[in-house]
């Protein structure tokens, strides 16, 4: 296996979790679970960035995308009520 087969057998692979991790943050019922599968999408589309040649987006992808946005969202998420608890 040369390295280019090498190359594009990672980028193939990186793009099928990139996938799953997009429809399962979509199909997810909890709000926490989607929160992650985002957090770990936006890490993976940081190492595409990385493989791509980019250091520089793949740093600020990862610290804006995977890093600040989840743990916004995580403090949303922990500071609002769930609609059932309402209806107690």
């Amino acid at each position: 296996m040369t390295m280019t087969d090498l190359f594009w057998a990672v980028q193939m692979i990186l793009l099928v979790m990139m996938f799953i991790a997009g429809v399962y943050a979509v199909y997810a019922r909890d709000l926490l679970k989607a929160v992650i599968a985002m957090a770990a999408f936006s890490l993976l589309l940081s190492l595409e960035f990385y493989m791509l040649q980019a250091p520089d987006v793949a740093i600020a992808e990862a610290a804006i995308g995977a890093a600040l946005t989840t743990a916004i969202y995580i403090a949303a998420i922990r500071n609002t009520k769930r609609f059932e608890e309402e209806l107690e």
